[in-house]
């Protein structure tokens, strides 16, 4: 089930490769996410000694939160995967110019799991393309549609 898109990314993005990983979370970053208080729009992964960080996602605080612990929305947040997915990421992003982009929050199994998707940038022109081709799938489906009544 899914939380929270990020749609902006498959529209700046080929994604070639897509992950599950985990994400390491405090309590207070639990409950505002089932609560729905999540933004991926500006998230972007980097990798930092070895290991896969969230930057940037935005979960916002519940009114109802603990008094004791200061809540930092936009903190930096660890992911989980497994060491050789990890390696195989690392090599892809340095050599060959890839990105790592968040493409969703979900539910699996009652854990809260990021997909990440290994990303080339799309140009210009490709981005008018994609647009295009979704324009000409959406009026195919119409016509389809009415062409059956």
């Amino acid at each position: 089930m899914t939380i929270v898109q990020n749609k902006k990314a498959t529209h700046d993005y080929s994604i070639e490769e897509r992950y599950e990983a985990g994400v390491a979370l405090e309590g207070w970053e639990v409950k505002s996410i089932r609560a729905n208080h999540v933004q991926l729009n500006e998230a972007y992964v980097v990798v930092r000694s070895g290991e896969l960080y969230l930057l940037n996602s935005h979960i916002s605080p519940l009114p109802t939160t603990s008094t004791h612990i200061k809540a930092e929305p936009t903190r930096t947040r660890k992911l989980l995967l497994h060491a050789a997915e990890i390696r195989k990421l690392i090599g892809k992003v340095e050599r060959a110019g890839y990105s790592l982009v968040p493409l969703n929050m979900h539910y699996n199994k009652g854990r809260i799991k990021l997909e990440v998707g290994l990303a080339k940038g799309k140009r210009q022109f490709e981005k008018r393309a994609s647009e295009a081709d979704k324009d000409w799938k959406r009026e195919q489906s119409r016509l389809l549609k009415n062409r059956g009544r």
